[in-house]
């Protein structure tokens, strides 16, 4: 079984900066995985934030230019550092794994994750 470890998130003031980590961990065998984040709030729908996925880097429109997202391939980590944070980026972020190359793997689409992690809260007060 695969676990996510999520750390980071917490309390800012609109314009300042927060990092989100997550590490694939369990029974990952012999894949690397693509990781990334996604973003929830009461009443919507889970939405795309970025991915790592091998040397790619993929971002929402939202957050370019603002969201940066690194990690260790080997490793399969990710940290997601985020910047002149906005009070609309209050949200609860859910790290999301699956490993490389997948069938039918789009980064944009929740379901193309096998694994999720708990979630931490991010709120940015104006």
């Amino acid at each position: 079984q695969v676990q996510l470890v999520e750390s980071g998130g917490g309390l800012v003031q609109a314009g300042g900066s927060l990092t989100l980590s997550c590490a694939v961990s369990g029974r990952t065998g012999s894949y690397y995985y693509a990781v990334g984040w996604f973003r929830q709030t009461p009443g919507k729908e889970r939405e795309f934030v970025a991915v790592r996925n091998w040397n790619d880097r993929y971002y929402a429109d939202f957050v370019k230019g603002r969201f940066i997202i690194t990690g260790d391939n080997v490793r399969n980590t990710a940290e997601l550092r985020m910047n002149s944070l906005k009070p609309e980026d209050t949200a609860v972020y859910y790290c999301a794994a699956t490993p490389l190359f997948s069938p039918g793997y789009d980064y944009l689409r929740a379901t193309s994750y096998e694994s999720w992690g708990q979630g931490t809260q991010v709120t940015v007060s104006s």
